[in-house]
């Protein structure tokens, strides 16, 4: 078999993040190297020559993941011509239904990627992004213009992470969706 074109070789990687990027908020990053190349379509001989460890991987699936939720929360503020209430609203609403609990791997990294990023290094760069992701989120759902919006918008988020972390965990009871529509009513009735 002869050497893929640079192009080639960029796809592949691209192919294999965004693959991982799924793969890890679905499965956690324990899943295989051998794994991921499957289902990215690879072998895991090449692996190697796009990575040099899964550790650099998984710190480039966690940033592709993260740089996808910052792409929504824009698309939401500009498909709301920039009222950013009525977009926060939007993301209560799609954050706290069933598509996204029954779909983490298309989901939000905050809460599928916790606990791995939680026991891996702290001096880990997927640690740093996942920091400025869980902020910088924290910061999009903070209530304009109210004192303390800061505050309320990590309150916000640990209620939306939790919720959904819940409810996944309790999936194929009722509690589950009680669990969402608690946390929605508590979101939004008073805002």
């Amino acid at each position: 078999m002869g050497r893929v074109s640079q192009a080639q070789a960029q796809e592949n990687r691209r192919r294999v993040v965004d693959t991982a990027s799924r793969l890890f908020r679905e499965q956690g990053t324990q899943v295989s190297v051998a794994d991921l190349m499957k289902a990215a379509g690879l072998t895991h001989g090449g692996f190697y020559k796009q990575f040099a460890s899964k550790e650099a991987l998984v710190d480039e699936a966690t940033a592709h993941a993260f740089a996808e939720l910052a792409r929504r929360h824009t698309a939401g503020l500009e498909q709301y011509d920039g009222r950013r209430d009525t977009a926060q609203r939007a993301l209560i609403d799609a954050y706290l239904s069933v598509e996204h609990r029954d779909d983490p791997a298309g989901g939000c990294p905050v809460a599928a990627l916790a606990v791995d990023v939680a026991r891996g290094d702290e001096d880990c760069e997927a640690r740093r992004t996942y920091t400025e992701g869980v902020a910088d989120f924290a910061a999009f759902l903070a209530p304009v213009g109210a004192a303390g919006e800061g505050e309320d918008g990590i309150a916000r988020l640990c209620t939306l992470f939790g919720a959904l972390v819940l409810s996944r965990a309790t999936a194929g009871s009722p509690l589950s969706e009680e669990i969402l529509t608690a946390a929605h009513a508590a979101l939004t009735e008073a805002g």
